[in-house]
Order: structure tokens, then C-alpha cells, then sequence
């Protein structure tokens, strides 16, 4: 499973830089796109901090935070043999690294680098893909918590089956 772990990993963090190279040329004159009014709009803009521009002084920080997320979930995801643990770690795992290289190699530099978010929701707050990935793993992973979903399924053997159908 750790194979569909970093498939699902590297779409992630091709769609999100992808999109975000197509952010910046087709938005950066400070075009609006309208998708569905003003609920959902595209507009470029460099996002410093954390969601909603929390902390954007200390930018540092969320590159360690995104840097020990990808160690973390990498770690974590060697050990799956659950589809749908695979599928909710593969995509904090792309949302992690895709952050994480936004904040590497991003201006205004090493370490410090701006997240590119375009995806406007209502003027609440601006996204991009790899947030979208984030929220969404973050999701099946409470409710696989909550569910009481293992992270390793467990194969019953044989013996065990013929003992509880007796």
C-alpha cells in the first residue's frame, strides 16, 4: 500500500503545481475569474502564513511544521495495508510536500517562500488544490478513526473462519 501512498502523493502534488504555474500566468495581471458568482472565484495571491494568513511573520516555522508532517506521514504510511488509509495519507502527504516545496523554494526565499493560493470561497478565505487534498485526507482520517478503521487490516485465517461458522 505504501506505493499507492506516494502515487496518490505525487498526483496531488503534480495537479497543485500545475495549477498553481497556471494560476500565476493566466491571474497575475490581477484578473478575477467568476466561477459561481460570489461564492467561488480565481484570483492569485501569495499567501505568507498558515490558512486564513495566520502567522505570516513567521513562515520559517511552517516549513519545519510541513517538513516534519511529510517525515511524519511517510513513517506512519509505511505500515498501511488499508485502501482507505492509503488513500487519506496519500493525499495529506501531497498536500504536505507540495506546501513544503512552496516554502523551500518559493520567493522570497529559502525557507520563507510564499504559498501560491488562487481558489477564492466567497472572499473567506484563498485555496489551492493542495489544500483541498489536506482537508479532504484530514477527513477520512477522522472518520476512519472514528470508525475504529485499523490502519492495517487484518486477515483472518482459515482456522479462525471455520471456528466461527461452527
Amino acid at each position: 500500500m505504501f506505493r499507492a501512498v506516494v502515487l496518490i502523493a505525487a498526483v496531488v502534488l503534480a495537479a497543485d503545481q500545475l495549477t498553481k504555474y497556471w494560476a500565476e500566468s493566466a491571474l497575475s495581471d490581477g484578473q478575477t475569474i467568476t466561477l459561481v458568482g460570489d461564492l467561488l472565484q480565481l484570483r492569485l495571491v501569495y499567501n505568507p502564513g498558515a490558512a486564513f494568513s495566520i502567522g505570516a511573520a513567521y513562515t520559517w516555522i511552517f516549513a519545519v511544521f510541513a517538513a516534519a508532517a511529510v517525515v511524519a506521514v511517510t513513517v506512519v504510511a509505511r505500515r498501511v495495508t488499508s485502501r482507505a488509509w492509503a488513500v487519506a495519507l496519500g493525499l495529506v502527504l501531497g498536500g504536505a510536500a507540495t506546501h513544503l516545496l512552496d516554502r523551500l523554494f518559493r520567493e522570497p526565499g529559502f525557507a520563507r517562500g510564499h504559498v501560491v493560493d488562487f481558489i477564492d470561497y466567497a472572499g473567506f478565505f484563498v485555496g489551492n488544490v493542495a489544500d483541498i487534498a489536506l482537508v479532504v485526507g484530514v477527513g477520512i482520517v477522522m472518520v476512519l478513526n472514528a470508525r475504529g478503521i485499523p490502519l492495517r487490516e487484518t486477515a483472518t485465517s482459515g482456522d479462525e473462519q471455520v471456528a466461527s461458522r461452527s
